[in-house]
């Protein structure tokens, strides 16, 4: 039968029924490695019981009543939000572009603050911060953008992990620059240690706000619970999602200092943001991160996993790179490698394939020593062996 759902994936041929830890099962009950976690959501894995249980039981009382009333589960989160990156308070919507949105109007709030009529943000190729029109237009990708103009204006482009590019840019407009601190559909590239030092600097000196869009690092994804974190720098503005409610939707925008005062009550809102079922999920998130050590063991497992590969497969013929910081991973190709992800399914293994040629891990933060060398195995074979028969 023919799907009516609107065509805007190109899906794989397969429908999972049941998922347990970094496992998935069709509906022919195959198993399949989850290398991806629904695109870094599932940190937790599937089925997690903490989750399932907050879940289960805030259904059970209530899931929603709107923003017109205090959320309880929304005050405990944004407390534990804040305590854990040293943000100010929290703004909860429903999807990291959301988030972005959020941090978007409160840039442009602070540009008028300082008295700019025309505020605009620093942006970088090769980023990507979401599909609604204004985080498309911020998206450092012309295949994002191509066919939805005309572009939100407002945004100033400079490359990537260039820190000099920003320095360089005169226009006294600016009112933020906004980075991902490793972009993840830009192809897992990671900046030089001192990126976020530098442009925490230049900001100060100029008296622009920092944001970092954290919805793909943040929450454990690279060995801290946000990537910045690995710094000794603070944003004034960072925005997460993903795998903050381990599946189920929700986003947040968290702020600091002058950032912090920027929007007031009616100036932005969110429906089902931040309601009492979504908040629950995310408590029951942080608490078994922090329950179980489980973002300690990151950096360690993802250094297990790079080191396996780069054994395999450096000095292999088209293998450009292998990198990540924890279990954010991309193996870079010298040519497009759409195809693996299809093969790989068909080997029972789910990957991810970003910026045409660069084969992009995120696994479940609880994946286990076992499931990583299987994945390091069976990848490394199947690349070895794609390159061998398109010979």
């Amino acid at each position: 039968m023919a799907s009516q759902v609107m065509p805007t994936y190109a899906r794989l041929p397969v429908m999972f029924e049941r998922g347990e830890g970094a496992w998935l099962w069709d509906k022919q009950d195959r198993r399949y490695l989850d290398a991806i976690a629904g695109i870094a959501v599932c940190g937790l894995g599937h089925a997690h019981p903490a989750v399932f249980a907050a879940v289960a039981e805030q259904a059970g009382k209530l899931i929603h009543t709107s923003n017109l009333y205090r959320i309880e589960k929304q005050e405990e989160l944004a407390q534990e939000l804040c305590r854990l990156s040293g943000m100010d308070n929290a703004f909860f919507c429903n999807s990291g572009a959301e988030a972005n949105e959020a941090a978007i109007k409160i840039a442009r709030r602070y540009g008028h603050y300082l008295g700019i009529d025309q505020p605009a943000i620093i942006v970088t190729e090769g980023a990507f911060h979401g599909r609604t029109l204004a985080t498309l237009s911020a998206t450092g990708s012309r295949k994002v953008q191509e066919g939805f103009e005309p572009l939100v204006g407002g945004f100033i482009r400079v490359p990537y992990d260039d820190v000099r590019a920003i320095e360089a840019v005169a226009d006294k407009n600016v009112a933020a620059v906004w980075v991902e601190p490793i972009q993840g559909e830009g192809g897992v590239r990671v900046p030089a240690e001192d990126y976020l030092l530098h442009l925490r600097r230049v900001c100060d000196q100029r008296n622009w706000l920092l944001m970092l869009d954290e919805v793909q690092t943040g929450v454990g994804r690279t060995g801290k619970f946000l990537a910045f974190q690995h710094t000794f720098i603070r944003p004034d503005v960072v925005t997460l999602a993903k795998a903050l409610g381990n599946g189920v939707p929700i986003g947040a925008c968290l702020a600091l200092g002058t950032a912090a005062e920027m929007l007031t009550a009616g100036q932005h809102g969110s429906t089902f943001g931040g309601n009492p079922l979504a908040c629950s999920a995310a408590l029951a998130v942080i608490k078994t991160l922090a329950r179980e050590a489980i973002i300690e063991r990151v950096p360690a497992l993802g250094e297990q996993i790079l080191e396996g590969f780069r054994s395999n497969l450096e000095g292999q013929p088209h293998v450009l790179d292998i990198r990540g910081k924890g279990l954010m991973i991309g193996i870079e190709l010298d040519q497009p490698c759409g195809d693996l992800v299809k093969l790989a399914l068909e080997r029972g293994i789910l990957i991810n394939v970003t910026a045409d040629r660069v084969i992009r891990l995120l696994p479940p933060l609880i994946l286990t020593d076992d499931q990583a060398r299987l994945l390091v195995k069976e990848l490394s074979k199947l690349i070895i062996g794609y390159f061998k028969i398109t010979a």
